[in-house]
Order: structure tokens, then sequence, then C-alpha cells
């Protein structure tokens, strides 16, 4: 059987290591820490596919509206780590990001646009902030934050694909099929607090 590879890409998201991304280490500088922030920590990637697969669910307008609520909110919340601006409980937020996005995957129910781009945007918050807190000293805040709003936006992507593609299968296997992805979601949510 011939594997895609989207397939390829989302087994390496289920086998990378549950490191957190926030270590504060490292000495790479603009773009490149930028971009590498978001795919560095399983709580940052399985938040960001989490918002696609949340607009793949809720179809419509919200399959563009929850990732750019939520990359425009991540900006802001870069720019108030970037300045210094002192933000309680990002780490708590972050993971807990996760385990309210699977939740709201798992219990399927569609949401006004305008509520879960409100949602997406309040959660982003917390992953920018991470981000601009962490962005080294000799790196151009511009650079940075244009290679943390790319790889956020490509894991939307992943989000969105993994989303579409799960409710082709839940039309020929079961109807609950993203719903379980969106459990498994929160469950590793749960885990990454406890650890």
């Amino acid at each position: 059987m011939k594997k895609s590879p989207l397939y390829a890409f989302a087994l390496s998201v289920l086998v990378a290591t549950p490191a957190l991304a926030h270590t504060g280490a490292g000495s790479v500088s603009g773009f490149a820490s930028g971009f590498s922030h978001p795919m560095g920590g399983l709580d940052h990637l399985l938040a960001m596919i989490a918002v696609g697969v949340l607009a793949a669910q809720q179809g419509g307008k919200a399959v563009w509206l929850l990732p750019v609520s939520f990359v425009a909110m991540m900006v802001v919340g870069g720019a108030l780590g970037i300045a210094g601006v002192a933000m309680p409980f990002v780490e708590l937020g972050i993971v807990g990001s996760v385990i309210v996005l699977g939740a709201v995957i798992a219990l399927g129910k569609h949401m006004p646009t305008g509520a879960a781009m409100a949602l997406v945007g309040v959660l982003a918050v917390f992953h920018g902030h991470a981000h601009g807190t962490e962005m080294p000293i000799d790196a151009s805040g511009v650079e940075y934050g244009l290679g943390f709003a790319l790889a956020t936006s490509i894991l939307h992507a992943v989000g969105l694909g993994l989303g579409f593609g799960a409710k082709k299968v839940a039309e020929k296997i079961a109807p609950v099929a993203v719903r379980i992805g969106g459990g498994m979601i929160a469950a590793a949510g749960v885990a990454l607090l406890a650890a």
C-alpha cells in the first residue's frame, strides 16, 4: 500500500519526543529560530494541528478564519513577549490549549464561527507569548516573527489536511473518527500536563 507524505509527517509527529519547546536552549537566531520553535515541542505541534482539525470540522468560513485568527493573535502574544510584558500561566495555557482544543474536537459540536475564532485567538496569545519571550537576544524580531508565523501556518494546513482526510474516512467507516482524534489530542495534553 502506497503511503502519502502527509501520512509520513503525521507518523513523525506521533513519535516525536515529548519534550516541550520551551527549554530556553539553543543559539540559532532570526527566521530559523522562529520557524523551529513551534516545530520543537509536542505541545505546540498538537495545539496548532488541532486548530486546523477544528477548522475542518467546523467547515465554511471557519476553514480559513480560525487559522488566521490563531496566527494573528499569536503575533500579538509574540509582541507582548518580545516587549517583556509579563503574562501569568503561559506554560499552563499552552498545555491547556491542547486539552481544550482536543476536547472541543471530541465533542463534535458546531460552534458559531465568532466563538471559535475567539477561543483559538485567546489560546494563541499563550503560544505567541512563549515564542516572543524565548526569542534569541541577537535575533531580528521581524524575521523571528515571520518564522514562527510560517511554521504555525504550515501546522494549521497539516491539521486541515488531517481533518478533511478524517472526514472522508469517517463517511466510510464511522462518523466519530474526527472526534476520536480530538479525544486523543486532549489525552496527550493531559499527559503533557502530568509530565
